[in-house]
């Protein structure tokens, strides 16, 4: 690809936490590289200059990844990284998820006391805790109930003990903080891993997105051939 001429700035999206760390180094084998203070535990900055010129103007922004889907999916950022959960929990339209980027592996599960049963499997109705509440809906939809979702950003383990809710909807990796906090998994709703997403009119107009589409999509294809495929 050429070098991209008077072009606006091209805004790249990423989560804090721990799919960031996973994504850093496909991002840098892509050619997208942030500045030192990036790396800086101390900085408060939340934009940021990325090395090289390949992309012309690029810059990296570091947001909660909820963020990540609504600044691209509104076009303020062009193309980032983030869960499959956030993209299915808010289903943007302007939102497209090209790339799966076989990371950040986790799913969506339901999980309840184990020690007791605050409701009968017949029940049409639950209190659930979550901050997927769409998804959360959805889910038990399906199965002919209706959920009333309090919405939490954290500390989900806490609401079934409380009795804030019977059940919660939540991340699980290992199984490892539910068991520690009186829960079982009971069903899982969704597998997730960290997808590259972009702004859908921008990958028309953008030939940059694109192109890093396409390079992000080779890298990942070459992750995951046999040793030796090449040879």
């Amino acid at each position: 690809m050429q070098k991209p001429v008077n072009l606006r700035p091209l805004t790249f999206a990423v989560p804090k936490g721990r799919i960031l760390d996973e994504a850093l180094p496909l991002m840098a084998h892509a050619g997208v590289v942030p500045e030192a203070e990036f790396h800086d535990k101390k900085s408060r900055a939340l934009s940021f200059a990325c090395e090289g010129d390949e992309f012309g103007d690029m810059r990296l922004i570091r947001v909660r990844a909820f963020d990540v889907a609504t600044f691209v999916a509104h076009g303020a950022a062009q193309i980032g990284i983030v869960g499959s959960d956030v993209v299915e929990e808010f289903a943007y339209s302007d939102l497209y998820a090209p790339v799966d980027l076989d990371f950040g592996h986790c799913r969506l599960s339901v999980a309840e006391p184990t020690d007791r049963k605050t409701d009968g499997p017949a029940a049409s109705h639950l209190r659930v805790a979550s901050k997927y509440p769409n998804l959360t809906r959805k889910h038990f939809e399906k199965l002919g109930i209706q959920a009333e979702v309090v919405k939490l950003n954290g500390a989900m383990e806490l609401a079934p003990g409380l009795g804030l809710a019977s059940r919660i909807v939540d991340l699980v990796e290992t199984g490892r903080t539910l068991k520690d906090n009186g829960l079982a998994e009971t069903s899982v709703i969704l597998q997730i891993s960290a997808r590259l997403i972009v702004n859908r009119a921008a990958l028309k107009t953008d030939e940059r997105v694109g192109a890093l589409v396409e390079r992000f999509r080779a890298l990942v294809a070459e992750q995951k051939a046999p040793e030796g495929a090449a040879a």
